[in-house]
């Protein structure tokens, strides 16, 4: 896996919503699914709002890679695991840049509960 290029991590991260897709078995994408992500140091993330049942997340778990795009970025990625210990981040960071969208939504991509529907996307070469 590669690192983000500093600069399009922060135009990605920066974004309000990005857009996101898997790849089926033969390599072709699937159609593009708007999501919230957000930065937290030099890591992307994205959780699923409505749980592990959430077609996009389901499709990206099981493919393991798709394109995402935002602030003018398009990138191959990886979905990889988050790191047990980052969910506290992930939460501050979903909060201070989606709070002014109320609570109601807001709460459906942080808690424990959104911990288990989290990935970490890890930009890979083209």
């Amino acid at each position: 896996m590669t690192a983000w290029n500093p600069d399009d991590l922060h135009r990605v991260g920066r974004a309000i919503e990005l857009q996101i897709t898997s790849a089926r078995p033969d390599g072709t994408l699937r159609p593009y699914v708007t999501i919230w992500a957000v930065q937290v140091g030099v890591d992307l993330y994205v959780r699923s709002a409505y749980g592990a049942n959430n077609g996009w997340y389901r499709r990206a778990k099981a493919s393991g890679t798709g394109r995402i795009r935002a602030g003018g970025v398009e990138q191959n990625v990886t979905f990889a695991e988050a790191d047990a210990d980052v969910h506290p981040a992930i939460d501050e960071a979903y909060h201070a840049k989606y709070d002014q969208y109320g609570p109601a939504i807001v709460g459906t991509v942080v808690g424990p509960q959104a911990a288990g529907v989290t990935l970490r996307v890890v930009p890979r070469a083209s």
